[in-house]
């Protein structure tokens, strides 16, 4: 790597978590991507890249159809769609102690861009694992491994309250994912962790499928 015998580095996670003898076994996985720096917090000085790789499960093949059943009730099948993509800002701003932000934005100045729905709040974030995590098909929050790093971290089922208001919605929904494709035809993730210096980004699109 060109480093100096007399130069100090550290060896972190995405996440910014310096590799240690303690952690080495529990955070170095195949496929992991590392950051190599002068300190943990040193500013990146351009983007970095991952690519997300997976075996899809098997239920892509035998449900990827779930989101007809919305129809099958006789009922406009877009509100569960936005409410489905909701339930990620609602999951993510439970724990906010001070204001709880949601917003849903519909764009449709094509000179902006193509149009398109946003859903923009101030949660707690995601890293670059997390987003690796919600792109994995049919990896629901109930079974995605490794709580540490999952996008529903230490996920407990609420009370029995509202559901509109206690982001329980994909128990029984269809997933983020059907609901992003429901909608449109790519999707666009930018997240910054609490207290972290690095913004993450997720792109998915039928294109790129």
């Amino acid at each position: 790597f060109g480093i100096n015998t007399d130069e100090n580095f550290v060896i972190t996670t995405t996440n910014r978590k310096e590799i240690t003898e303690d952690n080495f076994s529990k955070l170095i996985q195949d496929g992991v991507t590392l950051y190599l720096l002068q300190s943990v917090d040193q500013t990146l000085l351009s983007a970095t890249k991952e690519r997300i790789d997976f075996l899809p499960h098997y239920d892509t093949l035998v449900k990827s159809g779930m989101y007809e059943y919305y129809a099958s009730e006789g009922q406009n099948p877009l509100p569960f769609a936005l409410a489905e993509l909701i339930d990620n800002s609602l999951s993510a701003t439970a724990q906010n102690t001070g204001i709880r932000s949601i917003q849903l934005k519909l764009l449709f100045d094509e000179s902006q861009g193509k149009p398109a729905v946003a859903v923009i709040d101030n949660g707690r974030g995601m890293t670059s694992k997390q987003l690796n995590n919600w792109a994995v098909y049919r990896l629901s929050k109930f079974t995605r491994q490794g709580d540490l790093e999952s996008d529903h971290s230490g996920y407990v089922r609420p009370l029995p309250v509202p559901r509109s208001l206690n982001s329980d919605i994909s128990y029984f929904g269809v997933g983020g994912k059907q609901a992003v494709f429901f909608v449109g035809h790519s999707t666009r993730m930018i997240s910054k962790p609490a207290g972290a210096q690095d913004v993450h980004e997720l792109v998915l699109s039928k294109e790129d499928f």
